[in-house]
């Protein structure tokens, strides 16, 4: 065994254990309140590099290890990995691999792609591996991390993009699952900066609704997770920009079903613009009719908080929105090519009117 001391680092990255591989160490030894970060923890582990603490106890890799203090998981009990081999998580094991298959056949999901995660404790979330199309999953293939994103379940290495549900966990207690997943016609609007137009279909109103665009981030990363944290609390759909969606429920299944619905919702949008005819919108009145039910339901909606917009004032909300994605978070609306066409048209309008008048 060889022993490479690191005690002196603060931070310890993939660029220092990838370095440490290469000089052979099959152990660490890292300061008690070293920051570890997840690339880093992960290459540890898929090379069975043990990690040992200054004051000499022992840190598998695969069980939490200090963190940051900003950190919500260190301040939470930690799981018992009992958990991840009970009842309870068996039965989510198969409701995951369930839905992963659902989505592989739908084709929401190409390769590797897309994740799926439950949280099945205060401070422990089974999820999805890294490298597994979500078609091939069985019980045996899933992980259990806590909220830092430290895995303490499983045999293969969880996910790279699990922060992006943590955040969502963090921020919405009432989310217990999670899906991120590539549906092509709801990629389709993600990747053009488009917001889909309500008030068309009752369903799509009723489940999802209003949904946002996070800004484009490298996925994997820390900022990729942060950016769906303007969003979450009043959607429980989000487009990607670039990438995907990702949507969060109650349960596996709800999340999954909230994906089918916004991707046959964007579609079906995709159709009708093809019939050459303009949208017919839902009357106001019973849009609020469908709002109601939503609310009783307890699903989330960016219209139950319009500040000084009238309860049944919706109609600004119906035509589709091009949104300029910024790196802050924020989405600029910008005029879409519809719009544009009607400001010309009244200016022309206007244009031939002031000539007449001018005339007599």
């Amino acid at each position: 065994m060889k022993t490479i001391d690191l005690t002196g680092q603060k931070v310890l990255a993939l660029r220092d254990v990838e370095k440490v591989r290469t000089a052979g160490a099959t152990e660490l030894l890292v300061a008690e309140r070293c920051v570890i970060t997840p690339s880093a923890r992960d290459f540890l582990q898929q090379h069975d590099i043990a990690l040992r603490t200054g004051n000499g106890h022992s840190a598998q890799v695969g069980a939490r290890v200090p963190s940051s203090s900003d950190s919500i998981a260190h301040k939470l009990p930690m799981p018992d990995a009992k958990l991840f081999h009970s009842a309870e998580a068996e039965k989510i094991k198969t409701e995951i691999c369930a839905v992963g298959k659902k989505l592989w056949a739908r084709q929401y999901v190409d390769g590797n792609g897309g994740n799926i995660s439950y949280r099945i404790g205060p401070n422990a979330v089974i999820c999805t591996p890294t490298l597994m199309s979500k078609g091939d999953l069985t019980p045996e293939d899933l992980c259990m991390v806590d909220l830092d994103g430290n895995q303490i379940g499983g045999t293969r290495p969880r996910t790279s993009e699990i922060f992006l549900h943590l955040e969502i966990y963090k921020a919405v207690p009432e989310a217990k699952s999670v899906v991120h997943c590539h549906p092509p016609h709801a990629t389709a609007y993600a990747i053009t900066g488009t917001v889909p137009p309500t008030r068309v279909v009752p369903e799509y109103e009723v489940f999802v609704g209003t949904v946002a665009i996070a800004p484009y981030e490298t996925p994997g990363t820390p900022a990729f997770a942060q950016t769906v944290l303007p969003f979450v609390k009043h959607h429980n759909t989000v487009l990607l920009a670039n990438h995907g969606i990702v949507c969060w429920a109650d349960t596996v299944t709800h999340a999954e079903w909230y994906a089918e619905v916004v991707d046959t919702y964007c579609w079906t949008l995709m159709v009708a613009s093809q019939i050459g005819a303009p949208l017919t919108y839902i009357p106001e009145a019973k849009t609020c009719e469908l709002l109601s039910i939503k609310r009783r339901l307890g699903l989330p909606d960016a219209r139950f908080d319009t500040g000084g917009m009238k309860e049944c004032q919706l109609s600004d909300l119906e035509m589709p929105r091009k949104v300029a994605v910024v790196s802050s978070g924020c989405s600029v609306p910008q005029a879409t090519a519809t719009e544009l066409d009607v400001e010309a048209m009244v200016k022309s309008i206007t244009d031939a009117v002031m000539a007449a008048l001018d005339e007599k």
